[in-house]
């Protein structure tokens, strides 16, 4: 019976890669020699593994042997919330406890957000599991919802503890008050001791300091004790046990002189409630304080969720109903009223409006829509109605990919995070330590009275080290800086593109549809004597609607926007490599390149100088001919984005280098890059060129981001030290991307740039006033200059600074918000 009880120790597992029964025992065979396995069960069906343990699972040598045998577990990545997180000793605590959890491949807990994302095996870890261990550490776990009604729960819940904060804060406070005047009134103000003495004495005084004081620790800051007793308990202090054994320390202490006087040495009888009650009050305050600050680093979230309507008019039935956004279902034929957001993405069916696309391009004009038109939920409706078919909702309408990204990259912990993470791990441990040195030195080497010394400057140690700050100085910069990135149309997939993105000295960019529009319009057409431009261009374009190459197309295009008849055409001919001919309302019509016209003999002398031109700005001249008569010159070409030239001048600006990656030829791309300013030009590449440019732009060790749009940008923008993807541009480049550009302006790359580097410049600001902070005043706490001038620091001065210090570091990470773009993308 005990076998079985032990075999009942299961897990199961998915196995990739499996195509026949000999994989099912190679997996088997692989699994079945780890350690610990009882027994294991292939299916080649359900491509999962069944594996029974005789004692404590390890799915990560399960996973582990599965991969040696050349098949693969796919991973999964879950977040969960974390509350009652308050220093980054407690992040580091929490990751500890994840890691340690069987099958979890990694762990990274955000302070700001009170977030952990955890990866692991798909099917090795249970949620509940992690739950159990984040509650062992003395943390309260609790599972992450999306949605508008999610948000506002979670909104609720923050703003819930804001206020239960603002309430301690305030009855603190209020016994604070007449304990600090009680003692500290007496010490700096004669009066005040003179009417202490002359009215209640001394001992009445001490009793009501302590009922007050007690009052305070063990009633607005029980918090403290509750959570910093266990974790030392745990061996695992944080900043509510330095908080809990400082606060206790001076008010034990001022207890044993209160009500035991005889067990101190002469002339050590003081109390020190006051210190104690304000210590308590200060730091409550600063949490309040942070509570308030950090709801503002995430108003972008808040924003963007905003955006999401809360019901949906649906057809159902054959009568229109409004439904919970939730209820909405792929394939429902959804109605918008002029005004309205539109719930979901979908295809309009019936009907035409002019729809506010503001949100997602960061393009003010409105757009129209009308049957067949693309709409994206969030987006405003004008003053028109039409209905249309979902096509994507919940999770996977636009909207809700773009709070995901961000989400995400708020989430992320950027490389300079390490360098707090290996801190931190040390930090509360070594304060202690630096806390009882302290409290040694000063007994065994201090002046008299050497225990009270002792005691109020080991106290002062432990409270002006809470690494708060440290904790708060990088993820609350990345909140900002994403959040903000967003509103301007920047979309960071992955937080590490926020720190890489500042190192870039090269911005290489694609040329069609980043630099261009992405498709060829007619731009000049010059007649020659004796034609009119509609007369000529309305003639081409009759003969070129025969044809299917683009650059017919954007002929035919231009007379369609003049409204310019398209005559019949008779005996269309083309000549392949040089243009194409026909017979337009019985009129000749000939169109092509300039040697097509000198085989047709034709003299272009006329238009030398205009051909001159037209080439210097790489536009490739075209002619025409009616009735034996050179009649105009045309170019048709992919014009550059109006935004383009400010763009790179920006870019300039800031420092940084601009090369064009292009499949054209070296003149044409040469010509567009004298154009426009442009630095280094890799012409005449392949699509499948592209990495291999990359790689010759980064000779020297320089650093090169991408921008591109199309499915051939894909493998450059994964091989960029950092690419950027233009939002108008494919699924598959997006994927490839770190950055996503949510309209197609070019000036979003120098927005991109800008917010990188101020939030790097933010983070590090942040991290040197929580690191200089410390490590300037933990000595000075500790009594160093006692020696020299006589200085020591009041554990009430203590605490002031440590509360100070968080505030700063979040308001500090706020001005991000402010951060006024290069160019508005």
């Amino acid at each position: 019976m005990a076998e079985v009880a032990q075999l009942e120790r299961r897990i199961s597992l998915p196995v990739e890669g499996m195509t026949c029964a000999s994989c099912v025992a190679h997996v088997e065979k692989a699994i079945g020699k780890v350690p610990g396995v009882a027994g294991v069960n292939v299916n080649l069906a359900t491509e999962r593994a069944e594996v029974a343990f005789a004692g404590r699972p390890d799915p990560a040598a399960v996973v582990h042997a599965v991969e040696e045998a050349g098949y693969a577990v796919p991973e999964d990545t879950l977040e969960i919330g974390v509350g009652g997180m308050t220093c980054a000793s407690c992040v580091a605590h929490v990751e500890k406890a994840l890691k340690a959890v069987p099958g979890v491949a990694g762990a990274s807990v955000n302070l700001a957000t009170e977030r952990a994302r955890v990866s692991f095996a798909r099917g090795a870890v249970m949620v509940s599991d992690l739950e159990a261990a984040i509650r062992e550490e003395g943390y309260e776990p609790h599972r992450i919802e999306t949605g508008v009604e999610a948000e506002d729960r979670e909104r609720a819940a923050r703003e819930g503890e804001r206020l239960a904060l603002r309430r301690s804060v305030l009855v603190a406070g209020v016994l604070t008050v007449p304990v600090f005047v009680l003692e500290m009134g007496s010490h700096l103000i004669p009066a005040v001791h003179d009417l202490v003495m002359g009215t209640i004495g001394m001992r009445v005084s001490w009793l009501l300091q302590f009922v007050l004081a007690t009052g305070v620790l063990f009633g607005p800051g029980l918090r403290f004790f509750r959570k910093g007793l266990p974790a030392l308990r745990r061996l695992t202090p944080d900043m509510n046990s330095l908080v809990a054994v400082g606060t206790s320390a001076a008010w034990g202490y001022s207890v044993v002189a209160t009500f035991a006087p005889g067990l101190l040495p002469a002339g050590t009888v003081n109390v020190y409630f006051e210190a104690a009650a304000v210590i308590v009050t200060l730091i409550l305050l600063g949490r309040y304080l942070e509570a308030r600050a950090k709801g503002r680093t995430s108003e972008a979230i808040k924003r963007l969720v905003g955006l999401q309507a809360r019901t949906a008019r649906v057809r159902r039935d054959g009568a229109a109903q409004d439904v919970l956004l939730a209820d909405v279902r792929a394939g429902d034929v959804v109605e918008v009223r002029p005004g309205e957001k539109v719930p979901v993405d979908g295809e309009v069916v019936e009907g035409a409006s002019w729809v506010d696309e503001s949100m997602i391009t960061g393009e003010p004009v409105p757009v129209e829509k009308h049957a067949g038109a693309r709409v994206v939920g969030g987006t405003i409706n004008g003053t028109g109605a039409f209905a249309f078919r979902a096509t994507a909702v919940g999770a996977d309408t636009v909207l809700a990919q773009i709070i995901r990204m961000v989400e995400q990259a708020q989430g992320s912990k950027l490389p300079i995070q390490a360098l707090v993470d290996r801190v931190t791990a040390w930090f509360v441990p070594a304060v202690m330590a630096a806390a009882a040195l302290t409290f040694l030195v000063w007994l065994v080497f201090g002046p008299d009275p050497a225990l009270t010394f002792a005691l109020v400057n080991a106290v002062a140690v432990l409270i002006i080290a809470c690494p708060c700050a440290m904790g708060l100085a990088t993820p609350t910069s990345i909140m900002v800086g994403t959040g903000r990135a967003a509103e301007l149309g920047v979309l960071f997939r992955r937080g590490e593109a926020l720190q890489t993105l500042r190192d870039v000295e090269v911005v290489a960019l694609d040329k069609t549809g980043t630099l261009t529009e992405g498709r060829p319009e007619l731009t000049d057409l010059t007649p020659a004597p004796g034609f009119a431009a509609d007369e000529v261009l309305a003639l081409v374009a009759a003969v070129e609607a025969r044809s299917e190459h683009p650059i017919a197309q954007a002929i035919l295009r231009a007379a369609e926007v003049k409204g310019l008849r398209i005559g019949a055409v008779e005996g269309f001919e083309a000549v392949p490599g040089y243009g194409v001919a026909a017979r337009v309302d019985g009129r000749r019509v000939e169109v092509g390149a300039d040697r097509y016209m000198v085989r047709l003999g034709h003299d272009l002398g006329a238009f030398g100088a205009e051909a001159a031109r037209l080439g210097a700005e790489a536009r490739t001249p075209l002619y025409a001919a009616v009735d034996g008569r050179l009649a105009a010159v045309i170019a048709v070409a992919d014009p550059i984005k109006a935004t383009t030239p400010e763009a790179i001048r920006a870019l300039h600006d800031m420092g940084l280098r601009v090369a064009m990656i292009t499949g054209d030829n070296r003149a044409t791309a040469e010509a567009v890059a004298r154009r426009l300013g442009i630095d280094e030009v890799v012409p005449e590449v392949l699509p499948e060129g592209k990495v291999q440019a990359l790689a010759k732009l980064r000779q020297g060790g320089r650093r090169v981001a991408f921008v591109g749009d199309g499915i051939n940008d894909a493998p450059a923008l994964a091989e960029a030290d950092v690419g950027l993807a233009i939002g108008t541009g494919t699924d598959v480049a997006i994927e490839s991307a770190e950055v996503v550009l949510m309209g197609g302006d070019l000036r979003g790359v120098v927005n991109a740039i800008a917010l990188s580097r101020a939030t790097i410049r933010n983070i590090r600001q942040n991290l040197f006033w929580a690191f200089a902070y410390n490590a300037g005043l933990i000595p000075v706490a500790a009594g160093l200059l006692y020696p020299v001038n006589g200085t020591l620091l009041s554990p009430v001065l203590a605490a002031g600074a440590m509360a100070l210090s968080s505030v700063f570091v979040l308001s500090n990470a706020l001005r991000l918000r402010a951060v006024r773009p290069v160019a508005a993308a």
